[in-house]
């Protein structure tokens, strides 16, 4: 199954991109978050990015940066 693809925008984390990111997740396992020019003035702030997602969605995600891109995957169980 191919990789769904989510991108954050000036407005960054919202409701909204949450709701998107969990509709996502129904039918994968893992997804692609690019991060726009537009919401990112400095590297710092990716892992915000990252972070906020994180507290957002739960203790069965799990995420890492790659250049621009956070990548996001669901487990089965807890992430310690």
């Amino acid at each position: 199954m191919a990789q769904s693809q989510v991108q954050i925008g000036k407005n960054g984390v919202t409701a909204n991109f949450i709701s998107t990111l969990e509709n996502h997740f129904k039918n994968r396992q893992d997804v692609k978050v690019t991060v726009l020019k537009s919401a990112r003035t400095e590297k710092e702030k990716i892992k915000e990015y990252r972070e906020e997602i994180l507290n957002k969605l739960g203790k069965t995600y799990s995420a890492r940066i790659i250049g621009f891109s956070i990548f996001v995957k669901k487990w089965r169980r807890e992430v310690r």
